[in-house]
């Protein structure tokens, strides 16, 4: 079988859609399906990768976006489909490439889009002003849109799947997505890095992920700075890169918060990781975290947004949870930190969470769902249905 994935905001410096693409990927040729991946770039490139055969097409870089593109011409990308003819399409963009779906179902393609982001949280963070009705209208008109025009709807947490159970989709398959298991281990903990970062502080923090205003990465520094005034030597260090980068920077200046930057090196990532004491998942609109799921792979556990979804797969609401949720402010983040600073074995229940989310069953999930594999046992049966109703 031939699967075509076509997805927005992959680059050089990004990181859940990229990790997503390759892991997906690498695990459909494992199962001997072909897998073609087409994203956005500065020209028109073809190459073959280990995760399978990369097609890069002109894109246009969206402003104050740290370099994010999405592909110019839609046109053009769907010749190329044409060309390609898949087997079965993935889709991750719910903004700019909802016509391919229309697209795939005149073809006769069975399709797929991926719900990444929560457009009722985007809405609520960047329209604030907007009356509650015409936030409602707009997010329904789009999600009904967006469902109507794929076979399939593909939602990684509960969190994600909501604002679709809420129009009535019946189309709608809940996937969760996975962690590497091997690159993200607790065996990688180094006390001589860990020094290294602590540079004599006692607790070391570690905020991995994008600096953009939606996922408050300030948070992070705000709550360090209560430890700190609470009589706690902590420091924090920041792995990763965006807009916001040099605002940061300033709000940090004269504490002890280091910034790293993009490392491509994921090995490198999961060392930083697994020496770290605490993992910081602030953004209130987190649909999933990568992140944060490879942080608990490294047996680190993470303090997170209780508006995301990240609190889903730390079993928050368990009596062992691998990490902790807080209320969007500062002084919730800090006493949240404080408290798993207490808890004893935390690394061992965060491991054996990761444990339960492979990426290979996401793997053997799609698959399913495209028909390219016989239901497993060990997995729990897609419920999926084929009309759409609008409540």
């Amino acid at each position: 079988m031939r699967i075509v994935h076509v997805a927005n905001f992959y680059g050089p410096n990004s990181g859940g859609i990229k990790t997503t693409l390759h892991e997906l990927g690498k695990g459909y040729q494992a199962y001997g399906h072909e897998f073609i991946y087409i994203v956005p770039g500065i020209n028109r490139v073809e190459e073959i990768t280990p995760y399978g055969r990369k097609i890069t097409l002109p894109g246009v870089a969206l402003p104050q976006s740290g370099g994010y593109r999405i592909i110019r011409n839609n046109c053009d990308l769907k010749a190329l489909l044409e060309k390609l003819k898949p087997d079965r399409l993935e889709v991750s963009d719910r903004f700019t490439l909802t016509s391919l779906g229309k697209w795939a179902k005149e073809n006769q393609i069975p399709s797929v889009v991926f719900s990444h982001e929560t457009l009722r949280g985007l809405v609520d963070r960047f329209l604030p002003g907007l009356p509650n009705f015409l936030k409602k209208k707009i997010v329904n008109w789009h999600n009904t849109r967006l469902a109507e025009s794929f076979d399939h709807v593909v939602a990684t947490t509960n969190f994600a799947s909501k604002e679709f159970h809420d129009i009535g989709a019946e189309n709608l398959v809940r996937v969760s997505l996975g962690v590497d298991l091997q690159t993200f281990h607790p065996d990688l903990r180094s006390e001589e890095l860990r020094q290294e970062m602590l540079k004599g502080s006692r607790v070391l923090l570690v905020h991995c992920g994008r600096m953009s205003r939606e996922k408050e990465p300030q948070r992070s520094i705000d709550a360090l700075e209560i430890l700190l005034k609470r009589g706690i030597s902590a420091r924090l260090v920041y792995v990763g890169t965006g807009p916001m980068w040099h605002k940061l920077r300033k709000r940090a200046e004269g504490m002890p918060v280091d910034f790293l930057g993009y490392i491509a090196d994921r090995h490198r990532v999961a060392k930083i990781l697994a020496s770290s004491d605490i993992s910081m998942a602030p953004g209130p609109l987190e649909t999933f975290c990568l992140a944060a799921l490879e942080s608990l792979a490294s047996g680190t556990p993470v303090v997170a947004s209780s508006s995301s979804a990240v609190g889903e797969f730390l079993l928050h609401s368990q009596n062992h949870p691998a990490g902790a949720i807080a209320s969007d402010q500062r002084f919730a983040f800090a006493h949240s930190i404080q408290h798993l600073l207490k808890r004893p074995r935390l690394r061992v229940t965060a491991r054996e969470v990761a444990e339960s989310l492979p990426w290979d069953a996401t793997v053997r999930n799609m698959l399913m769902l495209h028909d390219a594999l016989e239901p497993q046992m060990d997995l729990p049966p897609l419920e999926v249905r084929k009309s759409l109703k609008v409540a």
